[in-house]
């Protein structure tokens, strides 16, 4: 086999050893990475999909992604979704509309909430506690809730520890973690586009010890900044080592920096495209060989790139997005609903499924 480029290496070998079950070298992925050979890599992607997953079907959650604030002191200057504290334009969202939207979830048959916000520095771990033991006394619902940049945020002003805030928080009712502000897990990229945030080692260091109290998550990237392609394959490396260590990641999702909106980045990227989403996918799957879902980022790459990335190692499409607002204010907005989710599944020749947060099938189409 040979790829599309006279400065790519043969990948044939690499992508042999990856369908026979062997692990890939960081070397191996970074090959992976440069090559141009998108049907090779889709193809050895799409076999390790199968053997960790049902082929025939593709499953789908029904869930709301609530912000209960945009307020937030990190200024991570690709985001446009923040406001600074005392800015007119942001908000804490009231408990009624929380309860409120959960109830619209319900009603749709969903089955989790995601609950992410900004840095406030007004909220300590207390109103945090109160919000989620009053959802869970009313509400039979899913919390899956607070990046560990949030988590490590609340602890600091809320003058506690890591392993105390997490402990406080589940016992008020937070169930699984979200995989948000991994971005890079590399601080020379984090110094330039988040400064203010959790450094590499402290967001691996709140996943580790939220797995270790039985707290699973989903673990996340977000390319295309200034990062190098052996920058990525640092960031999955350290995933696939604490994924060895805990068994706590959940799936993995990848999505491209989503610019426009007002971010302080501008244009000031890389210029990524639906190719080079398509590759980091696959290349993501065969390197991530301890991980058994793959969420396809139809969000943030549009619906058509959605349904091709379940031939390059995705098996699930993610939430239908009731309510997204982070993306939305880069200047991206994709919404479905249940029935055109299912549409979308069915046109790959594929069943779908909705299910839970834990993978566990509710309704197959």
């Amino acid at each position: 086999m040979t790829t599309l480029t006279p400065t790519t290496p043969d990948i044939a070998p690499i992508l042999e050893r990856a369908r026979e079950g062997e692990r890939l070298t960081e070397d191996d992925a970074l090959a992976l990475l440069r090559s141009k050979d998108l049907i090779a890599l889709g193809d050895a992607a799409a076999s390790v999909r199968a053997r960790k997953t049902n082929d025939d079907e593709v499953t789908f959650i029904v869930d709301r992604n609530v912000n209960y604030t945009n307020f937030c002191i990190t200024d991570c200057d690709f985001c446009a979704f923040y406001r600074l504290p005392r800015d007119p334009e942001g908000y804490v969202l009231p408990k009624k509309l929380i309860f409120r939207k959960i109830e619209e979830t319900l009603d749709l048959g969903g089955t989790a909430l995601l609950l992410q916000g900004g840095h406030h520095p007004g909220l300590q771990i207390e109103w945090y506690e109160d919000l989620f033991r009053d959802i869970k006394s009313r509400y039979p619902i899913h919390l899956h809730a607070l990046s560990p940049s949030e988590i490590l945020h609340i602890a600091h002003f809320s003058k506690i520890s890591l392993q105390e805030t997490l402990a406080r928080l589940r016992a008020a009712g937070h169930d699984t973690l979200p995989g948000g502000g991994a971005e890079i897990l590399v601080d020379r990229v984090r110094d330039i586009i988040a400064p203010k945030k959790t450094k590499s080692g402290e967001w691996l260091e709140v996943m580790r010890e939220a797995h270790n109290v039985g707290m699973s998550a989903s673990a996340t990237m977000m390319y295309g900044t200034v990062e190098t392609l052996e920058e990525r394959v640092e960031h999955l490396r350290l995933l696939r080592e604490l994924q060895d260590e805990t068994g706590g990641f959940r799936a993995f999702v990848c999505w491209s920096y989503q610019s426009g909106g007002g971010s302080k980045r501008g244009d000031d990227h890389q210029n990524t495209t639906a190719a080079d989403y398509l590759t980091t996918l696959a290349v993501s799957r065969l390197y991530l060989d301890n991980f058994d879902h793959f969420q396809s980022s139809w969000v943030t790459q549009g619906l058509r790139i959605g349904q091709l990335s379940l031939a390059f190692g995705c098996d699930d499409m993610g939430s239908i997005m009731i309510e997204e607002n982070v993306v939305r204010a880069a200047g991206t907005a994709f919404r479905l609903d249940t029935e055109r989710m299912v549409c979308a599944i069915e046109a790959t020749g594929r069943r779908a499924v909705q299910r839970d947060t834990a993978y566990r099938a509710i309704r197959r189409f």
